[in-house]
Order: C-alpha cells, then structure tokens, then sequence
C-alpha cells in the first residue's frame, strides 16, 4: 500500500473544552485561540487536505469519571477535580451511587493501576450527548463545514466515550477496554484510514490527555516507519492545568511531544505548514 494525501486529525475540539466566549465546563486554557489557528490554517490550506477526521468526545451524566457516579458515606458525590483511587474506595472514602456498580467500578481502578494509567480524575460533567458543549468549536465547525462544500469530501466524525464504565481518552481504544463492547476497543478503521495517508497532521485537546492518549495509541499500533509521517501542531493544543496536589499535567504534555519527536514524529506550528 503506497500512503499519499494530507489527512488532518483533529481531537476533540469541542466547545466544553475552550475557554473564552464558549465558556466550556471543561476548559482547556488557551484552547479557543488553538482552535482559531487551526480552523485559519484549514482555511488556508483547502484542497491541500484531502481528508479531516474529527473525534467527538461523547458523554451521558451518569459516566464513571463524573461526579454523579459517586458519592461518600454521607451520600454526596465528590467535587470536580477529585482523585478517585482504588486504595480511598476499598478505605470507605467514596463508593459508587449505585450499588449495582460497585464491584465494577473497582474492579476499573485496579486495572487502571495495573495498566499505568492516569487514576480517576473526576472531571465536571462535560461534552454531554446532546448539550451545546458537544458541538465543535463554532470557527473550526465553519472552516470544517466550508472545506466540505467546496471541495465535496465529507469529514469523518468518529464519536468516543459512550460507554459508562471507562474512561475514553484515546480515540483509538478506551483506558480499560471492554470485550463486551466494540466501541471501546482498538479503532482499526481510523488506525487504516491514517495509514494510508503520506502525512497526518494532529490538532485538538486537551495536549495532556486526550491528544496523548490519541497519539501514543497510534505510534504503538502504526510502527516507527510510519511515526515519521505525523506533524502534530503544537500552536493548536493546550494542556490541562497541573492540578493542586495532583498530576503536573502541563509537564506530562510537554513530557509526551519529546517523546514523539524521539519517535520520529515531527513538531511545528501551524503557520510553518506550507501546501
């Protein structure tokens, strides 16, 4: 297979995660301007890219890393932004607001911890199916909705999260997948999508999380020959602040990009492109 054509992955831009007028549940610092640039440089670029994926980061309110999924011994769910482990559910700290749930969310965060993962973060409940912070970044869902009509190729938009029990960073694989759900296992129609493309540029947010996850996921499936095909716009991603007390994730995003240029992946700003 000969891999030619542009193809632009774009990560969750969606409107609870920016900041400024879209006021997101969410929001990414910095966020809104990354989308800005990315949607000029789309604009910019027209035909020059033959193929936009767009991962839509897909929620119900009733989802392990929200609020409303737990609750303490006097029955109150936890703030946004607590750190949930396996060692505080099996000291008594939290427990699942549904007691149908309860061996099943802590069989979650050991695997979580078996796995290397991120711990449960609990996040404000965000990109709720449905609610205006799922919608694409109103600038970049102009440029997306202007490339498609003018040029006549469709935007591939690839939905994630929807399974309750697992968190979804990636867009190629949940954090624990779930054999009894396809959706949350490694996403082989996107994975052959990008490797048939001569270059993949990577956009959207948060750096930290979900573009991390996305990326790592793609240059252990892809192989380094193919790594070296990548471009990720560092101008258009931002990263979750460092939480008090919590992870540095600002470090981890800038910890990830080193580690994708060691790989043979490419880093530039958006304005360096030329098509």
């Amino acid at each position: 297979m000969i891999a030619t054509g542009v193809h632009l992955l774009v990560i969750d831009p969606q409107r609870d995660f920016c900041d400024g007028p879209c006021d997101g549940a969410l929001a990414v610092p910095g966020a809104d301007a990354d989308m800005r640039r990315l949607a000029e440089l789309i604009r910019r670029a027209g035909q020059g890219i033959d193929a936009i994926h767009v991962t839509l980061d897909s929620h119900n309110l009733l989802d392990i890393a929200h609020p409303a999924w737990w609750q303490d011994a006097e029955g109150q769910s936890p703030a946004p932004f607590t750190v949930i482990t396996a060692g505080s559910v099996a000291d008594g700290l939290w427990r699942a607001a549904n007691p149908a749930a309860q061996h099943r969310s802590e069989a979650y965060l050991l695997d979580l911890e078996r796995r290397g993962k991120y711990a449960l973060v609990i996040w404000p409940p965000h990109c709720l199916i449905g609610s205006p912070g799922h919608a694409v970044h109103p600038d970049l869902l102009a440029a997306l909705m202007t490339w498609q009509e003018t040029y006549q190729r469709s935007v591939n938009f690839v939905l994630k999260g929807l399974n309750p029990y697992t968190e979804h960073y990636s867009a190629i694989a949940a954090e624990v997948p779930d054999s009894a759900d396809p959706a949350t296992q490694p996403n082989r129609i996107l994975l052959e999508e990008l490797k048939r493309a001569g270059q993949v540029l990577v956009a959207g947010e948060a750096l930290s999380h979900c573009v991390k996850a996305t990326v790592t996921d793609i240059a252990d499936m892809v192989g380094p020959e193919s790594c070296r095909r990548f471009t990720l716009l560092t101008d258009c991603m931002s990263p979750v602040p460092a939480l008090p007390g919590g992870p540095d994730f600002p470090q981890l995003g800038r910890d990830f990009l080193s580690t994708m240029k060691a790989r043979g992946m490419r880093l530039a700003d958006s304005a360096e492109l030329a098509f």
